[in-house]
């Protein structure tokens, strides 16, 4: 996700999508309430990339402004679509979430394996439209 988020113009993250690795699916499982939400966007993420469905990542994963930032929706397919045509698979575990002090946004702590090794990295949600969407770093 390294490289998918850094083109989108984030200056993120490590879920290194960059990396070859075996496929997972992320488990929401430690999570209840709006935490488990939270978590459940990043899992719909990775199986949305996984599954090189880049319409919709950029529909259903991806804030407003950060589909904006490529042009719309048109331009966020075609650079998600770039990104995914260099991934074999990406794999992710939710390690925790935070709330906002609104409900409005969140932040969640993530884990990636990228050429065996394991990354920390914090992603940035926001709440669009009643759903969670990733918006960066």
């Amino acid at each position: 996700m390294r490289r998918l988020l850094l083109l989108l113009g984030l200056p993120v993250c490590a879920l290194a999508l960059a990396a070859c690795s075996t496929t997972s699916s992320t488990s929401t499982s430690g999570f209840s309430g709006v935490k488990r939400e939270v978590a459940e966007r990043i899992a719909d993420f990775q199986s949305d990339a996984n599954s090189s469905e880049e319409k919709k990542i950029c529909a259903d994963d991806l804030a407003a402004r950060i589909v904006g930032r490529l042009g719309g929706t048109k331009g966020c397919e075609a650079a998600v679509k770039r990104q995914l045509d260099q991934v074999d698979e990406l794999e992710v575990s939710v390690e925790s979430v935070e709330m906002g002090a609104h409900g409005t946004s969140a932040t969640a702590t993530v884990k990636s394996i990228r050429e065996g090794k394991s990354r920390a990295s914090t992603l940035s949600l926001v709440k669009e439209g009643g759903k969670w969407k990733i918006s960066g770093v």
